[in-house]
């Protein structure tokens, strides 16, 4: 297949990272509550943890939230739930297996492709981007390898965007901005700082990655993401876009955004070319639950691989990122996770080493990268961990 044609409970917790034009009309104040509902029999955690799940999510749609979908499992049970309404206008009842942009949780497929790569021999992470890409960064930048894109230490600035994720970019959502238009906007800004001196969590490293996929497999980003990550993990209902696709397709949630002047929004169609390999996934509870327990025993990168690179920290001073997943300790707990968010929609996939934990959740938040975490997704954490 050839390469496509582009056209033209912290904070800490959260890092980052359809049909028709709509017409930025204000919508209405919410409808009333929808339940909050078990969406299989075998909602078999204690009963404390699924009483704390259940109060987490309930009296939505509220400000904060309009709807959300969890998936809890584990060696002590699992836990399936779902509350609010799938839209605003109707009030229609959440959709169980609804679809929604994954953000940032993007990165976690990108790496595993990568480390395949460098399990096959064809990428070498010690080698540099300028060997892989000639040409992309000019001489003013020092030697950058592809671990480092990894691991967020490669030193490289933000590239341009389409705005920011907490809705300021709303009035420009059907404009496309493509992979090469922002890495030329970084490299254009010069480096922030030397290879491996520190880490900056942003998009910019695995845009680049996405670059690196295509250059040296011939390959479109998403249909290698496809062989090598949603078909083997069996994710049935996780796409890519295309390109500057504003629409969510197949059963979904509608999202909504709160703007800076106080408006709120449907922000459910938006082009996310300006993201790519960073974080345009479309997925689903249920396929990204797959996601963790396929990377987490070994079926995408090879053990070895998996444990030096992806649960392994940088020896970067206060580093918290490895190759796609970032430690969190909760309570004395260490989980290994990934959070996203776009605007209308965060989401979080996050487990034990062992899985003998593990959550996933796609809030439909109103208030997507706000200053703090969004109070909806906290709860949910703490209920699902015991934090």
């Amino acid at each position: 297949m050839p390469v496509r044609t582009r056209t033209a409970c912290a904070a800490a917790l959260v890092l980052g990272l359809t049909a028709g034009p709509l017409t930025g009309t204000v919508l209405a104040a919410p409808v009333p509550t929808a339940d909050v509902r078990g969406t299989t029999p075998r909602n078999t955690v204690d009963p404390g943890t699924g009483r704390a799940l259940r109060a987490a999510v309930e009296g939505l749609p509220d400000d904060d939230a309009t709807a959300a979908l969890i998936r809890v499992s584990g060696t002590d049970g699992d836990w399936r739930g779902s509350a609010g309404v799938r839209d605003l206008p109707s009030g229609r009842g959440a959709l169980d297996g609804g679809r929604f942009r994954a953000g940032s949780t993007t990165k976690v497929v990108t790496a595993a492709v990568v480390l395949q790569l460098a399990a096959e021999g064809r990428v070498d992470l010690d080698g540099h981007v300028q060997t892989y890409l000639p040409g992309l960064l000019p001489e003013v930048f020092e030697p950058v390898n592809v671990r480092q894109l990894l691991t967020f230490t490669s030193g490289l600035r933000p590239g341009s965007s389409l705005g920011d994720v907490d809705g300021a970019g709303y009035e420009r959502r059907y404009e496309t901005l493509t992979p090469e238009e922002v890495v030329a906007a970084s490299v254009a800004r010069g480096p922030a700082f030397s290879p491996g001196e520190r880490q900056t969590y942003g998009n910019i490293d695995y845009t680049v990655l996405g670059l690196l996929i295509e250059k040296v497999t011939g390959d479109s980003y998403e249909h290698q993401a496809a062989v090598r990550v949603l078909r083997p993990a069996g994710m049935r209902h996780t796409s890519f876009p295309g390109g500057p696709d504003p629409r969510i397709h197949g059963p979904h949630h509608r999202g909504y955004q709160k703007l800076a002047d106080g408006r709120l929004v449907d922000a459910t169609e938006w082009n996310m070319s300006d993201r790519w390999a960073a974080g345009d996934m479309i997925s689903t509870t249920a396929d990204l639950e797959r996601l963790l327990h396929a990377l987490f025993r070994g079926r995408l990168v090879p053990g070895p691989l998996l444990e030096k690179e992806m649960f392994t920290l940088p020896d970067v001073p206060g580093a918290t990122m490895s190759a796609g997943l970032q430690r969190f300790d909760l309570n004395g707990r260490v989980l290994w996770l990934k959070s996203g968010a776009r605007p209308g929609y965060s989401t979080l996939v996050a487990a034990t080493r062992d899985l003998s934990r593990t959550l996933v959740y796609s809030v439909n938040a109103t208030d997507a990268k706000g200053e703090g975490m969004n109070p909806v997704a906290e709860r949910i954490v703490r209920a699902a961990f015991g934090g």
